[in-house]
């Protein structure tokens, strides 16, 4: 996958808004790249397209069952 710095980046919807659990993602050709906001030229996760997907069909099942 390319470079971080070479994206757009968003914040996630979940983040906390005290500023002190921000994860931002990315999207790429091959999936997603993830990192923690308060370290942007830290560490980056990138997972491709399906892990992805499979993620966040997780996340809203989990959700929808609460």
């Amino acid at each position: 996958m390319t470079p971080a710095s070479d994206h757009h980046w968003f914040k996630s919807s979940y983040s906390g808004g005290s500023g002190t659990e921000c994860v931002e993602c990315a999207y790429v050709a091959q999936g997603a790249l993830i990192r923690d906001s308060k370290c942007v030229g830290g560490p980056v996760l990138a997972v491709r397209t399906n892990t992805w997907r499979r993620f966040i069909d997780a996340l809203h099942t989990d959700h929808r069952n609460r």
